[in-house]
């Protein structure tokens, strides 16, 4: 039999061990790396552009010859003004690809000993920079669309006499919100966040090709899939999957996101929902790559990423609005 790519060594290309070992000045050669690649780790201005800078070796920074700029390697991106280390950051980022189910706060802040306000926005930072690579996706051939609802609590009566049914909408919390998956057979995935499944129409119309096969469940919200495209449909009181129909790859991200909610995390607050439901989506298109270039992949993504607005002073400014859009 077979073995499972995430058991076998192909699977493990990094580890902590190697990021400690490696020592701060090599982990602060791969930021650099990272950062400018296409000058093999040499400083660019990020104000004028210009190739020419003095390297300030006692403060890791550099000034550039055209406009004297002085910045620093993570100048202008999600790390800009951290005052945690190089190997930390690296760090964090292994242990934060190498949660299958996501990584509590909590843990971050144990594993590394910051304070867990610093683990907390740090790995929203990563949450952000990760979901660029599903900015203007576009979706097609099969595509399985379906909905779940997340976060709220309703708490059950002491009495079996008292208790609602909650399933229902009407016994439903209000802070409860539906996470709508799109995601290709053996594809990429998008997740948005709407207060019922219907109201994800619009959004699969602007994401999803016309030449594109729907496959969804007999939930009322969809009915208007069929007039833009050949829709299929499954009745999973019935049966899981029939004549082809089945949305198995749909559940297969809700389970995930579900373990997320309830065994990493506990609690998902409404307002962050669309990035938790954005990192499940990105770690079920990356499942079958080693957890090496994830690292790789997120930290080109932070790098690559502008000052974050929502988590910049967060702790200073409190609580930030949101979009419902994940």
């Amino acid at each position: 039999m077979a073995q499972h790519f995430l058991l076998s060594a192909q699977a493990r290309t990094i580890s902590l061990k190697a990021v400690f070992t490696m020592g701060e000045e090599k982990a602060y050669e791969t930021f650099r790396a990272m950062r400018w690649p296409e000058t093999d780790g040499e400083a660019v201005c990020p104000r004028c552009g210009c190739v020419e800078t003095y390297d300030i070796a006692t403060r890791r920074k550099f000034k550039c010859v055209a406009c004297h700029h002085q910045f620093s390697v993570t100048s202008g991106t999600i790390f800009a003004s951290r005052k945690m280390s190089f190997t930390d950051l690296l760090a964090a980022i292994v242990i934060f690809v190498n949660g299958a189910k996501g990584v509590a706060a909590l843990q971050l802040s144990r594993d590394l000993a910051c304070q867990y306000k610093t683990a907390f926005v740090l790995t929203h930072k990563l949450r952000e920079a990760m979901a660029r690579e599903q900015t203007g996706r576009t979706l097609n051939g099969a595509v399985e669309i379906d909905g779940a609802y997340f976060g709220g609590y309703v708490k059950p009566e002491n009495r079996k006499e008292d208790r609602r049914d909650r399933r229902l909408t009407e016994n439903r919390s209000g802070k409860r919100q539906c996470v709508v998956i799109m995601r290709e057979r053996n594809g990429k995935s998008l997740p948005f966040i709407v207060r019922n499944e219907g109201d994800a129409v619009p959004y699969v119309r602007d994401h999803v090709g016309t030449l594109a096969t729907i496959h969804a469940d007999e939930g009322t919200g969809w009915d208007a899939l069929h007039a833009g495209w050949d829709t299929k449909r499954v009745n999973h009181s019935v049966s899981f999957w029939d004549e082809g129909a089945c949305t198995n790859q749909a559940e297969s991200y809700f389970s995930r996101l579900r373990r997320m909610e309830v065994g990493t995390h506990h609690h998902i607050a409404g307002p962050y929902l669309h990035q938790y439901a954005r990192e499940a989506s990105w770690r079920e298109d990356n499942r079958r790559v080693d957890n090496g270039m994830q690292a790789a992949m997120v930290l080109d993504a932070a790098m690559g990423a502008r000052v974050s607005r929502n988590w910049k002073g967060y702790w200073q400014r409190g609580e930030q609005s949101h979009p419902a859009q994940a």
